[in-house]
């Protein structure tokens, strides 16, 4: 296990590791805080999941306008500044958060986080890409995931216990963590941006706006998130409605439902570098595909059991689909992007998740409040169906590109 552990940092550079321990940090706070988001409106303000949902939205909304104007800066000032600023605007936005006591002020607060710690998310992912070489981006991603889970390990069982106590504390150590996180980049992590080329023109800032027309004139990127887009609606009920359906539908508290999402953290911590090994060596889209059906069986389980152990089961599915997901479509993102334009196709990529979570979570309010909770699980289980199919379809032509792609980079004198 130890040879394995010590191969396994030697096959990526300093830099990542270095990345991956900031990102870690990071994630621990905000994991403290996220899985009981909906849990604290609800019960803070006296309202419904309607009202959670369209918090949540106008957090996804307002974030995919500050995605998109940070993927635009990554490109043409670098990542780096980028993340910090996210960084620092996320800490300030934290305690804001738990000081607001007024609704409306909250809605107008979700805004303005959404639009200014948004603008880093771009920039994130573009390190990644720029740090690894291709064949080893979807395994790196894979490695952030495990990370990110086992800050899930940590965050949300020592989250549940702070809140039952305060809810102010938790966004007050999550303000510390992304402080502490900002240090460290600024310390340890140089830019990562590549270098224009001897000769090559800088784009002004006007041309490097103007170059979302290109991304968007990508068709097979944006059908890729086109049903990217029909499965995260699903997906991210898991941070939204799930608390809320377990606790109101079936009982179970904050720590039962920390158990649950930990459950699904320890499930990554044990198994994601290894799904990710296996992953890369299979067509992006069939395992884009695989993990949607996946998710169809573990969401769809939801509205049929009602015993803890199957909720843990049905937890256990869905994370296996989220092993492939996540990391494969971060990959197939950064792929997809010529090496001067990264942080423009990661912020469009992050449509897939900014739309979705700009309606879903208040769909699925809304069904929750007036109809049988259950049908949440139902329809979600049928649009997984729907984007497994999607990205079944997509197979060949994306095959096609890729190797296209491949065959110009081996090129000689690129």
């Amino acid at each position: 296990m130890l040879t394995k552990l010590q191969k396994t940092l030697h096959e990526f550079p300093p830099r990542f590791w270095m990345l991956v321990g900031a990102s870690f940090i990071d994630h621990v706070g905000a994991k403290m805080v996220f899985p009981f988001f909906s849990l604290y409106i609800t019960s803070k303000f006296n309202v419904g999941m309607t009202e959670a949902g369209l918090l949540l939205g106008l957090f996804h909304i307002s974030g995919l306008a500050g995605s998109l104007v940070g993927g635009a800066l990554a490109d043409r000032f670098g990542r780096k500044l980028m993340v910090l600023f996210g960084l620092v605007i996320s800490a300030s936005s934290a305690v804001m958060m738990g000081l607001v006591d007024q609704l409306a002020v909250f809605y107008l607060l979700a805004v303005m986080v959404g639009l200014l710690s948004d603008i880093a998310g771009p920039a994130w992912q573009a390190m990644v890409a720029d740090i690894l070489p291709e064949e080893k981006r979807t395994e790196g991603f894979g490695v952030m995931r495990v990370i990110d889970n086992m800050a899930w390990i940590i965050g949300p069982l020592i989250g549940g216990f702070i809140a039952t106590r305060s809810y102010l504390l938790l966004f007050v150590i999550d303000a510390f963590a992304s402080l502490i996180t900002a240090a460290l980049i600024f310390r340890l992590i140089p830019e990562t941006k590549p270098v224009v080329a001897s000769g090559q023109v800088q784009e002004t800032t006007l041309q490097t706006f103007g170059g979302y027309g290109k991304v968007l004139a990508d068709r097979l990127f944006i059908a890729f998130l086109l049903a990217a887009m029909v499965m995260t609606v699903v997906y991210l009920q898991m941070y939204g409605s799930l608390s809320v359906f377990l606790r109101d539908v079936h009982g179970v508290a904050e720590q039962g439902f920390s158990m649950v999402m930990a459950t699904s953290a320890i499930t990554v911590v044990l198994f994601q570098f290894w799904v990710s090994r296996q992953a890369k060596n299979y067509p992006p889209m069939l395992m884009m595909a695989l993990g949607a059906a996946l998710y169809m069986f573990g969401f769809s389980l939801y509205g049929f059991v009602s015993a803890f152990p199957l909720f843990l089961a049905a937890m256990v599915v869905i994370t296996f689909g989220e092993m492939l997901v996540v990391p494969v479509s971060q990959t197939v993102a950064a792929n997809f992007a010529p090496e001067d334009m990264r942080g423009r196709y990661m912020a469009i990529f992050g449509l897939s998740w900014a739309i979705p979570g700009a309606f879903g979570p208040l769909a699925a309010g809304l069904i929750m409040d007036n109809y049988d909770p259950n049908y949440v699980w139902y329809i979600g289980g049928v649009l997984c169906f729907i984007s497994a199919l999607g990205f079944l379809a997509l197979h060949r032509a994306a095959r096609s590109r890729f190797a296209a792609m491949a065959v110009r980079a081996a090129a000689p004198g690129d």
